[in-house]
C-alpha cells in the first residue's frame, strides 16, 4: 500500500447501535465504491455479516460484490454488546468464552473477504470486578485470539475506547495491553472521537503508537463527519505523513442517531479528507 487511504465503517448503514436505516451489505458496498472510497470496514453483526449467518457461498459472493465495485476490506470488528454479549473482560466465564470464539469467527470471516484486520474492543470492567482482574481476562482472551487471527493472515488492532468502556481508555493503556500480550500480529490503532472526550490531541496518540499503529478512525464529537468540529484533521494527517503511516483512515461516523443519511456522511467525510492525503 502506497500512502494512506479512506474507508467508512458499515454502521451507519445498518445495525448497531441504532437499527435504522438499513441496507442490504451488497448496496451498501456499492454505494461507498461509487462515492470513491477504498476500503469498507463492515461491523460483524446482522443483517450485514454475523459470521453464522454466512454461508462458504454466500462469502463468495460477498467478495465478487467488492471486487465487482473496486473495493476492499479495510478491517472487521465485533458488535461488543447486546444479546449473548461480547465482553473479553466480562466476569461471567460463558460470556468471556462467547466473545472469544466470536473474535475467532470474525477473523476468519474477515479473511475470506480478503481482510486482514480485526478490530479489538478490549472489553468493559463490570462493578465488583478489579481492574486487575478484568485486564488480566482481556490480555488472556487476546492472547487466544491472536494466533488464530495470525492463522489467516489477519492482524489484531486494540483500540482504546473511553466513551463507551473503562479499561483500555487511553494510548498508554493500548500499549500495556499490546505489550502485555507480545504476539506479533497485535498492533495498536485509535478513534479521533475517544481521544476528543479525554482532551487529548490525536497527533499525541500518532507519535506514542508509532511504528505500532496500523489503523485509524476517524470522527469528530458525536460522530460528526471530519471536518464538521474542532479536531485538527489538516495536524493529524501531516503526524501520520511524518511517521510513514500508510494504513487506512475509516470513517466511522452518523451511526448514533436515526436522522442521518447515510450517503451524505459519507461524502462529506471522502471530500473532506481526499484533499488532505493527498496533499
Amino acid at each position: 500500500m502506497a500512502g494512506m487511504k479512506l474507508a467508512f465503517n458499515t454502521w451507519v448503514y445498518s445495525s448497531f447501535p441504532v437499527w435504522v436505516p438499513a441496507y442490504p451489505l451488497e448496496e451498501t458496498i456499492k454505494r461507498l465504491g461509487r462515492i470513491g472510497y477504498d476500503g469498507i470496514e463492515i461491523g460483524a453483526a446482522a443483517p450485514h455479516a454475523y459470521p453464522d449467518y454466512l454461508s462458504k457461498e454466500r462469502r463468495k459472493e460477498l467478495r465478487k460484490s467488492l471486487g465487482d465495485n473496486g473495493i476492499e476490506v479495510s478491517a472487521m470488528l465485533p458488535a461488543p454488546g447486546g444479546g449473548p454479549g461480547f465482553n473479553v473482560a466480562s466476569p461471567l466465564a460463558e460470556e468471556r468464552r462467547n466473545a472469544i470464539e466470536q473474535y475467532k469467527k470474525v477473523a476468519e470471516l474477515c479473511s475470506d473477504l480478503g481482510g486482514k484486520t480485526l478490530l479489538y474492543v478490549a472489553g468493559w470492567q463490570i462493578f465488583g470486578t478489579q481492574r486487575e482482574q478484568a485486564f488480566a481476562w482481556s490480555r488472556d482472551a487476546l492472547a487466544e485470539v491472536a494466533p488464530s487471527a495470525a492463522d489467516v493472515g489477519v492482524t489484531v488492532a486494540v483500540e482504546p475506547t473511553p466513551t463507551d468502556s473503562n479499561l483500555i481508555e487511553s494510548a498508554d493503556d493500548a500499549i500495556e495491553l499490546m505489550r502485555a500480550v507480545g504476539a506479533p500480529n497485535v498492533k495498536l490503532m485509535f478513534d479521533t472521537i475517544h481521544v476528543l472526550y479525554r482532551n487529548e490531541a490525536p497527533t499525541d496518540y500518532v507519535y506514542r503508537m508509532g511504528k505500532d499503529l496500523h489503523y485509524v478512525h476517524l470522527a469528530e464529537l458525536d460522530r460528526l463527519a471530519p471536518g464538521q468540529g474542532r479536531c485538527d484533521f489538516v495536524g493529524l494527517v501531516a503526524a501520520l505523513k511524518e511517521v510513514g503511516y500508510e494504513g487506512y483512515l475509516s470513517m466511522e461516523i452518523g451511526f448514533n442517531r436515526r436522522d442521518v443519511e447515510a450517503d451524505l456522511v459519507a461524502r462529506q467525510a471522502y471530500e473532506y479528507m481526499k484533499p488532505l492525503i493527498q496533499g
